[in-house]
């Protein structure tokens, strides 16, 4: 791999050059019909200052260190400056809001600046967030606070290193420009320090970019948007035709199954599962309020929108997504006869997703294979469990793979006391490990060590297998709510130390455990804690 500058970024920008743009040019608010994309140009922030940068991802895009510490990157990646086959553009979709099809949406605060190839050919699409205002943009001025751009940077890069898909982000730039918020929608308004994350895919290309064209009937788009995207996003499935358009889809409902999986797997709760917040590549794409699960909870959403009813819930979060498939289907299905072949495609997304999951949870608990007979009851007890005494899920999973077993002592002479010694931590609240509650936990640790014992496998590759699965750092909602307080004060440490921290999820990092602790009392309540609002 070579290093380049910024001025050797080949740009291909095959988006806008193969599909059809907006022929009104003006960027102002506005429906457009007959087009894919409407271009629009950054705003330019009056007093940048690059708070960080990812390393990995500035090599995958060859940039050296040297280059995203110059004042060419600050410059370019704040919006200032375009560099030569930049063709920044806007993108219209739409989508079904909280279960509510909302029409048009599209770009409101991100602009793509292009699309790159690198050197091994790989395409990359680089995105601004926060850059201000495009046609798309309704009643939005286009940017973005701080808060909100210090969350989907750090959150982007731990997400990936956690191995979960992911969009990325290259680097969180301040604009020296405030930005007048109102975050919990209560009529307090006030102004917020503002930021632009750059944020980096092989595509963006939501649900909703097909829906808003069936919506408006403008299948022979519709159809050219779907060529357009297998040809450029999955030509491993040949040239486009009706027959290719199911593989499609089914390696969609594929990836999103899989997508879940991973957020289950470590309690990741994105908060807001519209569709036009849903990738055709099965990436994890636009970080508003989301949150990890502390407490095992199910119906827990750090979305104070969706608190009445839960609809994005950790626990609806399979579900949502089939009925986001569901809505992909409907809006695809003018390109058959039938709805049929769709309909028959989606079923594949449930067993995908139900062997997955048993797989995950498998992995989870240092088993070697699934077995209906005792396995689907032992889970639905631990879950049960979790669920009852408030455990943090994160600490539960990483302190279970610490038991260990020998080969001749009988699994009823452990002494119980040093057996749940090591969970006693994770409860959040001491009162709750009574003796109801110890015992239940006894039983459970019990039934665990026999099943285990019947796989016959060291405590040593157990425990292996289980730390490369349940991470011992996560971005706790108050970890990055320390950062972002410590970034309004324009000490950005904070958020250099968790980027560093969140790349090695399942190390133990000697002297970063303190990253790694439950959530403290204090924050079980405090905004940007515990809810957050879409206000950003």
């Amino acid at each position: 791999m070579s290093e380049k500058d910024l001025t050797s970024l080949l740009f291909d920008n095959s988006y806008t050059s193969l599909l059809p743009a907006d022929t009104q040019t003006q960027n102002f608010s506005r429906h457009v019909k007959n087009c894919c994309y409407s271009f629009a140009t950054p705003s330019k922030p009056p007093k940048p200052h690059l708070i960080a940068y990812a390393q990995e991802v500035a090599q995958v895009l060859e940039l050296s260190t040297e280059t995203c510490e110059s004042s060419d990157f600050l410059e370019v990646f704040s919006g200032n400056r375009l560099l030569s086959g930049m063709h920044p553009y806007a993108s219209c979709y739409g989508g079904h809001q909280f279960g509510h099809w909302a029409g048009q949406l599209g770009d409101g605060r991100a602009i793509n600046l292009g699309e790159i190839l690198n050197t091994k050919g790989e395409r990359w699409t680089l995105q601004l967030k926060g850059a201000g205002p495009t046609p798309y943009s309704r009643k939005a001025d286009g940017f973005a606070v701080l808060r909100s751009s210090v969350r989907e940077f750090l959150c982007s890069e731990a997400m990936y290193h956690l191995g979960i898909p992911t969009t990325r982000a290259l680097s969180l730039i301040s604009t020296g420009q405030p930005v007048i918020r109102d975050m919990f929608y209560d009529g307090h308004p006030k102004a917020e320090p503002g930021a632009i994350v750059c944020r980096v895919a092989p595509s963006f290309t939501r649900f909703g970019h097909f829906q808003i064209l069936t919506a408006r009937d403008e299948i022979d788009l519709l159809k050219r948007h779907v060529d357009y995207t297998i040809t450029t996003d999955f030509p491993h499935l040949g040239p486009p035709s009706k027959s290719v358009y199911l593989k499609w889809f089914e390696e969609i409902c594929t990836k999103t199954a899989e997508m879940i999986v991973h957020w289950m797997r470590v309690g990741f709760v994105h908060g807001v599962m519209n569709t036009d917040n849903m990738s055709v590549l099965g990436l994890t794409i636009d970080y508003g309020p989301y949150g990890w699960l502390e407490n095992y909870d199910p119906h827990w959403t750090p979305n104070t929108t969706d608190n009445e009813n839960r609809r994005y819930c950790f626990g609806n979060q399979p579900h949502i997504a089939l009925w986001n498939l569901n809505q992909l289907a409907n809006a695809l299905s003018p390109l058959f006869k039938t709805h049929e072949p769709l309909q028959e495609t989606l079923t594949h997304y449930a067993s995908h997703f139900k062997h997955s999951w048993q797989q995950m949870m498998v992995n989870k608990l240092g088993l070697l294979t699934f077995n209906p007979k005792t396995d689907s009851t032992l889970l639905s007890e631990l879950l049960t469990l979790l669920q009852s005494a408030e455990i943090d899920m994160t600490l539960f999973f990483r302190n279970l793979a610490q038991l260990t077993i020998s080969d001749q002592s009988p699994i009823e002479s452990i002494n119980n006391t040093h057996l749940i010694e090591p969970f006693k931590g994770t409860f959040y609240q001491t009162s709750q490990l009574n003796s109801k509650v110890t015992k239940t936990l006894e039983q459970w640790l019990h039934r665990y060590l026999q099943r285990i014992r019947q796989d016959n496998q060291s405590n040593n590759s157990r425990r292996q297998q289980m730390n490369a699965v349940n991470p011992k750092y996560v971005l706790r909602n108050y970890l990055a709510q320390l950062a972002i307080d410590k970034a309004e004060q324009n000490d950005y440490t904070m958020i250099k130390d968790l980027l560093d921290v969140l790349r090695q999820p399942y190390a133990e990092q000697a002297g970063k455990e303190h990253y790694a602790e439950k959530r403290p009392e204090w924050a079980r309540h405090r905004a940007g804690c515990s809810m957050l609002s879409c206000s950003s």
